[in-house]
């Protein structure tokens, strides 16, 4: 290996433990200062990532000052019912936008991608008086509904679609399949990592809106996790063990459903050829 050749890996491995530092740095401190008993410095000189007497005490003091466990139940059944309305309604709007031929379709794709260029804070009155008016204010139905179809995972099922050779359906459509019947044997099949994909940004953005959640609940029983966690940062900002253990029980769920799905996640919207 010639001198280039090594200066250019270690400045590679340098610029990925740079990466890795960055983004894993915080998640292992704030579960480092969850771990701490009131004891120990959370601020030691230099840093410590390992607690002296490791201790769970600080999760239960979490559970004891909020129901943490009945708002972690509504994030999941919104990030639930997200992620189904997601998987569903963009995999037929991007099977529709990417394969069958109707007027007004590159109109429609056109549409999804303004979609995207909209920020939020601009729709969100709207959004809400949207379901006031539907009697929806204060549901865990309202927090679902905006996010039900999200833009972004449309055309990513539609990119996904577009890639699977048109050969295959050809061959389907001699053989006497209906459309129905080419979409879920053929087509659905062939794009289960850009499936994977879609699932995972919508349980992550379902389970991290904080500012949507906020405006449309006023009951506590309905509260999500994201907005009862923020009452441990408003009344127990001195209390930095308590707050970490929130928020690793906030984060904890993401890690595992990622790691479940990451097999599929890095297929990613590569994938076009029909197996078996």
């Amino acid at each position: 290996m010639t001198r280039v050749g090594r200066t250019e890996r270690v400045v590679r491995y340098v610029l990925m433990l740079a990466v890795l530092a960055i983004t894993v740095g915080p998640f292992l401190w704030q579960l480092s200062t969850s771990l701490k008993g009131p004891g120990e410095n959370i601020y030691p000189s230099p840093p410590s990532f390992v607690p002296r007497d490791p201790t769970l005490a600080n999760y239960a003091e979490v559970a004891r000052i909020i129901p943490v466990w009945d708002y972690a139940l509504n994030s999941l059944k919104v990030a639930a019912a997200n992620v189904l309305t997601n998987c569903v309604g963009a995999s037929l709007a991007g099977y529709a936008l990417a394969r069958l031929r109707f007027r007004g379709r590159t109109a429609a794709g056109l549409v999804f991608v303004a979609a995207l260029l909209v920020p939020l804070e601009s729709i969100i009155i709207a959004q809400f008086t949207t379901m006031r008016d539907l009697g929806l204010n204060n549901t865990l139905v309202a927090v679902v509904l905006p996010g039900s179809v999200g833009a972004l995972n449309v055309l990513l099922m539609r990119n996904a679609f577009r890639a699977l050779p048109y050969e295959i359906e050809e061959a389907a459509v001699v053989d006497g399949a209906n459309v129905w019947q080419r979409f879920l044997r053929i087509a659905l099949p062939s794009v289960k990592g850009t499936l994977a994909v879609v699932a995972i940004f919508a349980f992550m953005g379902a389970w991290d809106d904080f500012l949507w959640p906020l405006i449309v609940l006023s009951d506590p029983d309905h509260f999500t996790l994201t907005v009862g966690l923020n009452f441990l940062h408003g009344t127990f900002a001195d209390k930095p063990r308590v707050v970490a253990a929130g928020t690793i029980i906030a984060v904890a769920p993401l890690i595992v459903m990622f790691a479940c799905l990451q097999r599929y996640f890095f297929r990613g919207v590569g994938e076009g050829a029909v197996k078996g």
